[in-house]
């Protein structure tokens, strides 16, 4: 169980969004948050990926090689 206090504007345009399709409140702050956490997943693994190849851990190939190696 969560608690959120959300400042009045956000939370009237949450009630407004949640009357106007007849969907409850927690399913879009449920969908809010599961949508926002990808992304944030996302960025992270991005970034350590970055991370590893600017210290010369991970490889990185061209797109021509890439394609060349894909015909052999």
């Amino acid at each position: 169980m969560l608690s959120v206090r959300l400042p009045e504007e956000l939370e009237q345009r949450l009630e407004a969004l949640a009357k106007a399709t007849g969907r409850s409140k927690t399913y879009y702050v449920r969908e809010a948050l599961i949508q926002k956490l990808e992304d944030m997943e996302d960025i992270y693994m991005a970034e350590a990926v970055l991370e590893r190849i600017r210290s010369g851990e991970e490889k990185v190939i061209s797109a021509e090689e890439f394609w060349r190696e894909m015909d052999d």
